[in-house]
Parts: C-alpha cells; sequence; structure tokens
C-alpha cells in the first residue's frame, strides 16, 4: 500500500479545486493520492470518470460560449 494512500485512509482527503467547469460545477484533486472528484447534477461530490470528464468538457464549452455572448450583447447595448 502506498503511504499517499494510507494516509488518505486514516485523515482523509486533501481536496482542493483543480478546474472549474461553470460557477457551479468543478473539479477537484486530493493533493495526497491524486484522486479526482467532480460535482454531479445533485451538487454532490463523484468521481471523475472518462464519461464525466467528457461530459464537464462539454459543459464548459458550452457555458464559456454563452458568457462570451452575452458579454457581447451588454457591450453592444451600452455602446448605443
Amino acid at each position: 500500500m502506498k503511504p499517499t494512500k494510507l494516509y488518505c485512509d486514516l485523515f482523509g482527503h486533501n481536496y482542493q479545486i483543480s478546474k472549474k467547469v461553470t460557477n457551479h460545477v468543478k473539479e477537484y484533486t486530493c493533493k495526497c493520492c491524486k484522486k479526482q472528484l467532480t460535482t454531479n447534477s445533485n451538487g454532490r461530490l463523484t468521481e471523475l470518470t472518462a464519461k464525466r470528464q467528457e461530459i464537464n468538457s462539454a459543459l464548459e464549452r458550452i457555458y464559456n460560449n454563452r458568457t462570451m455572448r452575452l458579454k457581447q450583447k451588454m457591450l453592444s447595448s451600452s455602446i448605443c
């Protein structure tokens, strides 16, 4: 058993945000054992699988496009 895994088993994981997908969805990584979690549709933490990573990437792309459109719309309306 790895010492980092043993530490996490004894004291719990030390998660920190590794990526902000949207305002509500984030990805977390344990500083010790590198285990990855993400926020699911209910707002609870769940393991970051390849499928969830793919979903988060699509969600991030949609979110970024939407916020960019809203910024452009606000900018154009403030000029007029």
